[in-house]
């Protein structure tokens, strides 16, 4: 049996069981809740969730008050497996805050609050425009967030970006196997379903 790491939080718990459940024979590590053993991982998925922790951040914080719901160990946790990945050039998928995990220890910087991005009741539908050679091609996304990209960290490449307002969506690793970054939210519509079958699939191609 393949392993993919990862970090749910409990909201989104549903979600994930729903995108993973015609993989029976891939298993989820959440470090939630479970002890992860790295040995037996072939894959990471970085989720949604809180700020990062204004310490982890390469960039200059004016305003404390803009950090929400910070969990450090998360932090910990999520740096410490996403180093592990690279090293390993394991198959990785970011999502939302795992979008802005990956480019924060690559070296690049966050837009620490935007507007307009972040409707919960909506999930602010964005139209995207799409790099010719952007591997998917999602019209629109459901992208709720109040934080973005801003510097790229090194080796990301921009894929889409809000037609609205130029906001970063979309993201590949540049020379690696299997390494994208998403700032919507893929797990809560079938419509994607597309994207965690690749990533699935480059799991699945790790020898356990």
């Amino acid at each position: 049996m393949n392993s993919i790491a990862t970090w749910i939080r409990e909201s989104d718990q549903a979600h994930f069981e729903r995108v993973f459940r015609p993989y029976p024979e891939v298993h989820l590590w959440n470090a939630r809740t479970d002890s992860v053993p790295w040995e037996q991982v072939q894959g990471l998925l970085l989720t949604g969730g809180s700020d990062i922790s204004q310490s982890y951040l390469k960039q200059p914080v004016p305003d404390p008050t803009l950090i929400q719901g910070a969990d450090p160990a998360r932090d910990a946790w999520e740096f410490e497996a996403l180093a592990k990945a690279l090293r390993q050039q394991l198959p990785l998928l970011a999502i939302c805050r795992g979008l802005q995990v990956l480019n924060v220890a690559l070296g690049g910087t966050l837009l620490l609050d935007i507007p307009c991005h972040d409707d919960a009741k909506t999930e602010n539908v964005q139209e995207l425009v799409h790099a010719p050679d952007a591997a998917f091609q999602f019209p629109r996304v459901n992208s709720s967030h109040h934080q973005a990209l801003d510097q790229l960290g090194a080796g990301l490449v921009v894929e889409a970006w809000s037609a609205a307002d130029r906001v970063i969506e979309q993201v590949r690793l540049n020379d690696y196997g299997f390494g994208w970054g998403v700032q919507y939210h893929p797990e809560r519509d079938e419509i994607y379903q597309s994207l965690f079958d690749a990533f699935v699939d480059q799991v699945k191609a790790v020898r356990p």
